[in-house]
């Protein structure tokens, strides 16, 4: 049973993405709060390491 946690990779992979173009397609405006909101997420993240290594070296 070596190929059954594969398997279940790329059905949820493909499922995933799936998921995705539809909620792209059939939502576009939601999608779009979603991406801007993980967008932010992420430059908030980066900002505090960025101040985290500034004070360090400071």
């Amino acid at each position: 049973m070596e190929g059954w946690p594969v398997m279940v990779k790329k059905v949820l992979t493909w499922a995933g993405l799936a998921f995705l173009i539809f909620f792209i397609a059939f939502r576009p405006d939601s999608a779009a709060d979603v991406f801007k909101s993980l967008g932010g997420g992420i430059v908030d993240i980066a900002q505090g390491f960025g101040d985290f290594f500034t004070n360090l070296v400071a």
